[in-house]
């Protein structure tokens, strides 16, 4: 069984004799906040959460040292942790519009054979000239690839989305 570090009496005195200090400097961490926060929720939550960590922190407090600046920077240092984490995370709203946007996998699926089969109907030379540059390459190089003049591709890609939407009936395009 390990024992806890005992502080002495001395040093526990001295952290609490930091504490109406730290409320008396509440009001300058409000006004610090406002700098990084416009909402008073926000500024007040912020606040709170740097007074918890310094009086959590509290021995970690070198007598001496301006009290105001140590708390400025755990201010400082709590929003930057939540700024980037806030960042990271998407919010409830971001969540539920990705919920809203996405089509039930079974309709894409039946849309994605639907697709197939018009493609296999389409043909070869247009076919390979629109897969070509909707999978990324460039007009150019797709023309090179079919051993055709990029207007000629260009043709080719055009007709066959054409035939594709006559064919699904604009089903693709909801």
């Amino acid at each position: 069984m390990t024992s806890l570090p005992v502080r002495p009496v001395s040093d526990c005195k001295k952290t609490f004799a930091i504490e109406p200090e730290i409320v008396t400097l509440t009001p300058a961490l409000r006004a610090f906040a406002r700098r990084f926060l416009r909402s008073e929720d926000d500024i007040d939550d912020l606040v709170q959460e740097t007074l918890l960590k310094a009086l959590n922190s509290r021995h970690l407090y070198q007598p001496g040292t301006s009290l105001k600046s140590w708390l400025f920077t755990i201010l400082r240092n709590t929003f930057c942790t939540n700024y980037r984490r806030q960042r990271r995370e998407p919010t409830a709203m971001d969540a539920a519009m990705e919920q809203v946007a996405i089509a039930p996998s079974q309709e894409w699926a039946l849309r994605e054979r639907e697709l197939e089969q018009a493609l296999t109907q389409l043909p070869d030379d247009r076919r390979r000239a629109l897969i070509l540059v909707a999978t990324g390459t460039s007009y150019e190089d797709a023309a090179k690839m079919c051993g055709c003049r990029i207007g000629t591709l260009k043709s080719r890609v055009s007709r066959a989305r054409g035939s594709l939407l006559s064919m699904l009936g604009n089903n693709l395009i909801d």
